[in-house]
């Protein structure tokens, strides 16, 4: 026990003090990503880690007033920018998400490195009857991070119920599709997914050197298309043009995921994503999902109030 207790807390030392990723952890301590993963969500659980976001910056609160003037937004939350936009913007969320889901809630959630770093800092109290939707299928082999993965995780820290999307993000026809979710019992999801206290989602910037996660999972030749057909944001594999609507591309009516306008119809829709790369697409995905929480850094929240 001992032992499991000092590389548990050998592992939280060197992902959050040292900033190693969670493969680098893994490696440093000869044993697989998955058991990093268990072994940081444990040391959470028995509050041995604590980490929080410093959040009474001036500029970065006058700047979140700007936002919510400007967008209409509810609530604008800012971070100082830093060398990794999704780890700070993600350590916010966390920490949002930890003081406002509540009991009796049903949350649906995407995907994202954003999102992923959100579960640093979520430290959840006494909570029961929360359900976790996931909103978009999964791959068999991620290269980076599964779509699904964040449910599961973010549902296990609250010991909540988890309703996972069980499906690849792409199938090969409409025919599919419509099977999939007719026959494979993904109605519940859908259900579900109607009727939201809150929708957690990010999004990634499409182009030429966009770093969206979507790109590892588009179909080869599809991602070119969306680019030249005006794609600059996706939200869960959605793809949105500059003004926030679908792009035109036989690929939509492939993709397993919760419509956008279901998203949105969310009693708390919560968008998340910084780094002034991401201004064009968090700007699409602000007018298509129309979010009443906004968590983003500064870079990103200059580049908004710019345009």
């Amino acid at each position: 026990m001992a032992d499991a207790t000092s590389q548990r807390l050998r592992a939280a030392w060197l992902y959050h003090n040292q900033g190693l990723t969670q493969a680098a952890v893994a490696d440093r301590l000869g044993v697989s990503r998955a058991t990093v993963i268990r072994m940081l969500e444990e040391a959470r659980r028995r509050r041995e880690v604590r980490v929080w976001v410093k959040d009474d910056v001036s500029e970065c609160v006058e700047l979140g007033l700007a936002l919510e003037d400007a967008f209409g937004v509810s609530r604008a939350i800012v971070v100082p920018s830093a060398d990794n936009p999704a780890v700070a913007v993600g350590a916010a969320l966390g920490t949002y998400l930890s003081q406002t889901i509540s009991s009796d809630m049903t949350v649906g959630v995407g995907w994202g490195r954003t999102l992923d770093a959100a579960l640093s800092t979520f430290v959840p109290g006494a909570l029961e009857r929360v359900e976790v939707v996931s909103l978009l299928g999964g791959v068999i082999h991620p290269a980076q991070i599964n779509p699904v993965e964040f449910s599961w995780r973010l549902a296990a820290l609250m010991d909540a119920a988890c309703y996972l999307f069980l499906s690849p993000v792409f199938v090969d026809s409409p025919g599919t599709k419509t099977a999939l979710l007719e026959a494979c019992g993904l109605d519940r999801v859908f259900e579900l997914a109607g009727a939201l206290d809150m929708a957690v989602v990010s999004c990634g910037d499409i182009g030429a050197g966009g770093s969206s996660l979507a790109q590892d999972l588009v179909p080869a030749g599809a991602y070119a298309e969306l680019v030249a057909a005006g794609a600059v944001c996706d939200v869960m594999c959605n793809f949105l043009d500059v003004q926030g609507s679908t792009v035109a591309h036989g690929i939509a009516a492939r993709t397993m995921s919760v419509d956008l306008d279901t998203v949105a119809s969310a009693k708390n829709v919560v968008l998340a994503t910084g780094g002034a790369d991401r201004v064009v697409a968090l700007r699409a995905a602000l007018m298509r999902l129309d979010a009443n929480t906004l968590i983003t850094d500064e870079a990103a929240a200059l580049g908004l109030l710019a345009r």
